[in-house]
């Protein structure tokens, strides 16, 4: 059809549907909700349908979320990294005893087609996603003052939050960067208001109002999914959660440059109790010459960067960097919440049964990997989540961590 006649045709089409949006007695909220919809959902080359019912949009890369900002308008995608940290080892050739043999991961999407090049993989958001969150203007977002405060933490400000973490920490220097090797498992959610995660936390500023927080791993969120499937995400703000920042591709910032891996979809597989163990390998780096924060997944995806105009203390360097586990305790019946972290099982229980992170490492001034020096570890009830720190040969640095949440001694 020749493209004048195209142009009137989608112009002829416009109008009716105006016409018949007109008769309807659509809610404001309706309308408020298709136009924040239409925001999101960026046009798709191709749309990949995924077995968990997720909708997988191939966006042409200078069409997606990030360039909605307006500092990126006439920004030039960087597709590589100027520099990888020094000291990157490829995993899969890393000697683990034969029982502790991890296996390849992907996502359940890839099932049934791949983006391609030239484009990215953005999980298609829809009405009931933003119906479910407390407002739109949250949609996507965090509640604010979710970061576990392991210096001089005032347990009553801890569990006005909500939130419940094991984690283990390093602070005291400047830090560029962290990676960690993170085992993925399917916990139990007990309040759809409620979600369990593994991630690392890249942090700057204070915990006021001003911190900066760059975060990756996997999480299982109800709410914000409207499932119970282990999903990778990322998150980052600058505010302390108050304003800027989202998860995943849910607002403008994070820049993806790769076509393979969807922020937001479905991991699989996971990780069994006493059965095949699962995990995930995520590196968040600075360009030393850029300054952007780059992140990569597993040996082979560099996803994408972060500008560094985002931040403020993070446009240096991080003060502190957080491996581990967090959930939301919404005290259902008044009594501690039985979401799980990790596996929902203790860190005694070891391999096969609890959850790990392995081979933690931060990135020094000099873009070198390093094992972290003077690892701390904080957890607001251990009788409901623990935390349990170690070293050898084949994980370097690495912990078990997690819990089931409310028991005889977590009431």
């Amino acid at each position: 059809m020749p493209t004048r006649a195209l142009v009137a045709l989608v112009f002829l089409l416009g109008l009716v549907s105006l016409s018949c949006a007109a008769r309807l007695p659509l809610s404001k909220q309706k309308f408020e909700v298709q136009k924040h919809l239409k925001r999101l959902n960026k046009p798709a080359v191709k749309t990949i349908k995924s077995s968990d019912g997720d909708l997988i949009d191939c966006v042409h890369i200078s069409h997606q979320p990030a360039f909605d900002h307006p500092f990126l308008k006439n920004h030039t995608i960087q597709m590589r990294p100027n520099y990888h940290p020094e000291g990157l080892y490829d995993e899969s050739k890393v000697s683990t005893k034969p029982k502790q043999r991890t296996n390849p991961i992907t996502q359940l999407w890839h099932v049934n087609g791949k983006c391609p090049e030239g484009t990215i993989p953005i999980r298609r958001t829809k009405q009931d996603d933003i119906l479910r969150a407390s407002s739109m203007k949250r949609y996507g977002r965090k509640k604010h003052r979710t970061i576990p405060l392991p210096r001089s933490a005032d347990p009553d400000l801890i569990n006005e939050s909500g939130h419940q973490h094991a984690i283990a920490y390093v602070e005291g220097d400047k830090y560029y960067g962290a990676k960690a090797t993170i085992n993925v498992w399917e916990p139990k959610i007990q309040q759809p208001n409620e979600f369990s995660l593994s991630q690392l936390w890249i942090l700057g500023g204070s915990f006021g109002e001003d911190l900066n927080s760059i975060e990756a791993g996997w999480q299982v969120s109800p709410d914000l999914y409207g499932d119970n499937n282990t999903r990778l995400f990322t998150y980052w703000t600058s505010d302390a959660y108050q304003a800027t920042g989202c998860y995943n591709l849910l607002c403008s910032g994070f820049i993806q440059i790769n076509s393979e891996i969807a922020m937001g979809a479905s991991i699989s597989p996971v990780s069994a109790f006493r059965n095949s163990q699962y995990d995930i390998s995520i590196l968040v780096w600075k360009d030393p010459k850029e300054g952007n924060w780059w992140m990569q997944f597993g040996n082979d995806y560099v996803l994408g960067y972060w500008p560094a105009f985002l931040f403020s203390y993070l446009g240096d360097s991080a003060s502190m960097i957080e491996w581990g586990g967090e959930v939301v305790n919404s005290e259902p019946d008044g009594q501690h919440t039985s979401t799980q972290m990790g596996s929902g099982h203790f860190p005694e229980e070891g391999f096969s049964k609890s959850s790990y992170f392995r081979n933690i490492q931060i990135v020094d001034s000099s873009n070198n990997l390093k094992a972290p020096k003077g690892i701390g570890t904080f957890t607001e009830q251990s009788n409901c989540y623990d935390v349990q720190t170690g070293s050898n040969g084949d994980w370097g640095h690495y912990f078990y961590y997690g819990g089931p949440g409310r028991n005889a001694n977590c009431p």
